[in-house]
């Protein structure tokens, strides 16, 4: 089969489209044809193997060069087979999930039973594809983390973004009253999502002022949490997602500094960890739900072809997609 292999740590070129062994599901597994796939921060950190203390630590990177050889942590396609054991799919369904070990950036990978659901019928595999990592990172924040209620008020940062755009519907979904930041040419956009409030962070400041927020829904910022504070309430709660990155720490020094602050304020930090969350499957069944119910519909920004996965991480890394970026395949 075709694969996109990444050998060595580099730029989009570093990444190989060649002829692999296609995968066989072991027991618990499902093949999965893949018909659509995305990237993502998830891929180009793996890609260039940054930050760099990623490397070093407890289940990291790979010092050298990176464990994971191919990238894409999202998928949707139809299953072509299964491993002994599994009870829920056959060949011919239509499935969304998350290979925990990347994989989708090929024409076949395997994931295990519990990392997949049944596709919403209301989505084509280009939106299902957009789903699985930001949309339950969204919902690990404003459920899990933020506890949301019908009478909290969540401040989503990046709304326009991959988590972002999903926060906000998720949180709509939960009865809050939203307010999402971004940048002027989203402001609609993220209106159009059923936010209450946008502020355009390049005219307003969301960290003076304003009544304070039950949970704040921290995306890709360099806000500080003693600046966040001001606007929490004082059992309220920031949600980590990510961060602007940097060669050698960051985001993780950001992030492990927050949460170890938070120890001693009353307004606690949280980080929204999809990788050590073990529900997936019943997310991914409680976002369709959500999905089939109108209350929450993927943004996709663009779709790229399978050929032309080096121009889409190109694009990611940028920063600026609304939504998400898609392969098709």
């Amino acid at each position: 089969m075709k694969a996109f292999v990444l050998r060595s740590y580099g730029s989009p070129d570093a990444l190989e489209l060649t002829d692999v062994d296609k995968p066989a599901p072991a027991p618990g597994e499902v093949l999965v044809r893949v018909r659509a796939t995305n990237v993502q921060p998830w891929d180009w950190h793996l890609m260039r193997g940054e930050p760099y203390v990623a490397r070093v630590m407890p289940g990291g990177l790979g010092l050298r060069k990176p464990k994971i050889t191919i990238l894409g942590a999202d998928v949707a396609g139809v299953v072509e087979a299964v491993g002994k054991g599994v009870t829920e799919f056959g060949p011919g369904d239509e499935v969304f999930g998350m290979p925990p070990k990347g994989g989708a950036l090929a024409e076949y990978v395997c994931v295990p039973e519990s990392e997949v659901a049944p596709k919403p019928e209301n989505l084509s595999f280009e939106q299902a594809a957009a789903v699985p990592l930001a949309a339950i990172t969204a919902l690990l924040g404003v459920r899990d983390h933020g506890r949301t209620r019908p009478d909290h008020r969540v401040l989503v940062n990046g709304a326009s973004g991959g988590v972002g755009t999903f926060a906000v519907q998720v949180a709509k979904a939960y009865g809050a009253h939203v307010t999402g930041v971004c940048s002027s040419r989203n402001v609609d956009l993220v209106r159009s999502l059923g936010a209450d409030e946008v502020i355009d962070y390049t005219k307003e400041d969301f960290t003076r002022g304003g009544r304070p927020y039950d949970v704040i829904i921290y995306n890709a910022g360099t806000r500080s949490f003693s600046e966040c504070r001001r606007v929490l309430k004082r059992k309220g709660v920031c949600v980590l997602v990510g961060g602007s990155a940097s060669r050698w720490l960051q985001p993780a020094g950001r992030i492990f500094a927050t949460l170890a602050m938070s120890a001693f304020v009353p307004q606690k930090a949280a980080m929204a960890d999809v990788v050590g969350n073990k529900e997936t499957r019943r997310n991914l069944i409680e976002l369709t739900d959500l999905i089939e119910d109108g209350k929450v519909t993927p943004v996709v920004d663009r779709t790229y072809p399978f050929e032309d996965v080096s121009a889409a991480l190109r694009y990611s890394e940028e920063g600026h997609a609304p939504g998400k970026i898609v392969i098709t395949m």
